[in-house]
């Protein structure tokens, strides 16, 4: 919806358009003013929006996966065991990976750079409570820079677990500018259940990790 103010202030600059006698050097003059105040408010109106968009955001996906805590915490805790369930893994059949750190658990950090689709960037375990939780730190280097912090908790659920994977992040002023645009809940959610689903399939598949 238009601003009262702003359509008043289109308004006045329709009739000084239509109706002024000002001579025309003067009237482009006034024209280029009321032009420039227009945008002004706009501007201001927009940045206003920008600044107080969300200043974090947060995606959340869970299943149920009918497999041992253990089977379910290994397929995380590692990341060479990453390739049977992740949702991005098989997206460039090219992209290289590098794995350093410790083999499994706090401090294994994963590296990997491919296409467009994949882009760049690393992951680190900083936190590791074994059959119960794996906290990572994911730096996303190209095509944009960005830093978020994903969560993996594993609860016991009748015969089996439930898995809850979460993404949460920090809107700077960039990022609440691009959030007018980038929905991460419609951008990231549906990977994330792709994940979960494929992890549930490995899991609950033989042989057992």
């Amino acid at each position: 919806m238009v601003n009262p103010w702003v359509w008043g202030k289109l308004h006045k600059l329709i009739a000084a358009l239509s109706f002024s006698e000002i001579p025309s050097s003067t009237l482009l003059l006034t024209m280029l003013k009321k032009i420039i105040v227009v945008l002004l408010v706009l501007l201001g109106g927009l940045l206003a929006v920008i600044v107080n968009r969300p200043e974090s955001y947060r995606v959340a996906r869970s299943t149920t996966i009918a497999a041992p805590a253990a089977d379910v915490f290994a397929l995380v805790n590692d990341f060479h065991n990453w390739d049977d369930w992740s949702p991005w893994a098989k997206l460039d059949p090219a992209m290289k990976k590098t794995y350093d750190g410790a083999s499994t658990g706090v401090g294994a950090g994963y590296y990997w750079i491919g296409d467009d689709k994949v882009g760049e960037g690393r992951m680190t375990i900083t936190e590791s409570q074994p059959n119960e939780k794996v906290g990572i730190k994911l730096e996303f280097l190209k095509p944009f820079a960005a830093v978020n912090a994903t969560d993996f908790t594993i609860k016991p659920e009748g015969n089996g677990v439930t898995v809850n994977w979460t993404m949460t992040g920090h809107n700077d002023l960039m990022g609440k500018a691009a959030s007018l645009f980038m929905d991460m809940e419609k951008m990231i959610g549906g990977d994330f259940e792709k994940g979960l689903a494929q992890m549930k399939a490995r899991a609950e598949s033989k042989p057992k990790l």
